[in-house]
């Protein structure tokens, strides 16, 4: 893998896009500048949940070093810089008063973009759920909706003529499957009732946004869903469908409600008892007419049945090499998506990898990272990339996760998915082979 190289800007079409990409609580520093407590911050504050009880409050000092991020991503040749804000940073309780240092930094951060020649791709929610709103039952809570319209609109008012593009939610699955069935993310529920009413809501606040942007006239507006290549783990019949009925929690549930107006079979057979009064009528504003599609993709899982209630199913290692997650490396599933999700939902819609990367025992040596395991998943994933352009897919960007090395949220700063690593004692930050070999891939600016 030591010769590992990516493919130059040249083999893609004119115009297509690449970009790099960061979370605002992953990075920023949530102690500073005035922002309000997250559930994730009590979230890391209860024992057993994350790494070391490690949490978001310094970060990688984004929040006071982001003129040098910025010129390290501009550094590289990127064209675009997904970023998100941070709810609870913008309203410190969620709704009503809004924080002028929160304002002001993501204007200075918006127009560092600008001068750098970089255009600026906004997630407008990854996952930073103010306290103040997780009190009130957070996305179980169908006025969610209405406070995440709040703040879509203080966003769009203040950032929108300079956005080159935003989307309301950053993986809809993992807050609200993670989050309320397994328990693993923040606010750390295992209660199907609640799950069947948090991706709901987490779905009719998407459409809401979107509303809401529309009404102030911005542009290029989409959707970010994350996928996971659901393989059965043996050849019986059993697997099969525990495969088929992972597909459709993991990877069918958001899209066929964002496209299809309507929620998979094997999914109602768990979530009907449990969704909210009419919440069918909620297909109308959860289709809001998109601009783009993003897909964020990292790895597959094998699927077996198991003992007990729905859904019925456990993930067996796999085969192939894994990632310092675990994740077994297989790029075939992200050219499978591209083509999957195209021909059955999004037809001639502009699609977008909005993430993919991931996670390396990185270490810096003689002042110099090498992490060719990440240059070689990269160039696996952009040639299925470029194979779906081949077949017609309409596929006009690639954005690599991440940046930076960050808090990995339950894994706390243990794991490194950066381009740049960074020590967390000192914030010194040292670029690794994988963005010097973006930098030679990507040479100029398109």
């Amino acid at each position: 893998m030591s010769g590992a190289a990516l493919p130059p800007r040249a083999a893609f079409p004119a115009g297509f896009l690449f970009g790099t990409a960061t979370s605002a609580y992953q990075i920023e520093g949530h102690g500073f500048g005035g922002a309000g407590q997250t559930h994730w911050d009590t979230f890391a504050a209860t024992p057993g949940n994350v790494t070391r009880a490690e949490n978001g409050a310094r970060a990688c000092d984004h929040y006071h070093r982001w003129a040098e991020d910025l010129d390290l991503v501009a550094g590289a040749g990127f064209d675009v810089y997904r970023f998100s804000t941070s709810w609870a940073r913008l309203l410190p309780e969620g709704r009503g008063r809004v924080n002028p240092e929160g304002l002001a930094f993501y204007d200075r951060l918006i127009d560092g973009m600008l001068a750098r020649g970089l255009k600026p791709a906004l997630t407008l929610y990854h996952w930073e759920l103010p306290a103040a709103l997780a009190d009130r039952g957070g996305w179980r809570n169908r006025e969610i909706a209405d406070h995440i319209a709040e703040f879509a609109e203080i966003v769009g008012r203040a950032y929108g003529d300079r956005l080159w593009s935003a989307a309301p939610l950053n993986e809809p699955y993992c807050a609200g499957w993670l989050g309320h069935f397994e328990g693993v993310h923040a606010p750390g529920l295992r209660d199907i009732r609640a799950t069947a009413r948090a991706m709901h809501h987490l779905l009719l606040a998407h459409g809401r946004a979107i509303e809401v942007w529309r009404g102030q006239g911005l542009q290029n507006l989409g959707a970010v869903c994350n996928f996971e290549y659901a393989l059965p783990a043996d050849e019986t019949p059993e697997a099969a469908a525990a495969a088929r009925r992972y597909d459709a929690i993991y990877n069918r549930f958001f899209t066929e409600a964002l496209f299809l107006g309507r929620y998979p079979e094997e999914v109602l057979e768990g979530f009907a008892p449990h969704l909210p009064a009419g919440w069918e009528a909620d297909f109308a504003t959860i289709q809001a007419p998109l601009d783009w599609f993003g897909l964020n993709y990292y790895t597959c899982a094998r699927i077996a049945p198991a003992p007990g209630p729905w859904p019925a199913l456990g993930t067996r290692p796999g085969p192939g090499p894994k990632t310092e997650m675990g994740w077994e490396i297989c790029p075939e599933g992200l050219g499978a998506f591209l083509r999957r999700i195209a021909r059955d939902y999004t037809g001639a819609l502009p699609l977008y990898i909005t993430e993919n990367g991931m996670a390396a025992p990185d270490r810096v040596m003689d002042g110099a990272v090498e992490d060719a395991d990440r240059i070689a998943y990269t160039a696996a994933h952009l040639a299925e990339a470029r194979a779906a352009i081949a077949a017609g897919v309409p596929l006009r960007g690639y954005i690599a996760w991440s940046l930076l090395d960050n808090y990995e949220w339950a894994l706390g700063y243990e794991k490194r998915f950066g381009l740049v690593h960074v020590d967390f004692e000192s914030l010194r930050r040292t670029p690794k082979a994988s963005y010097h070999a973006w930098r030679t891939a990507l040479e100029t600016r398109a």
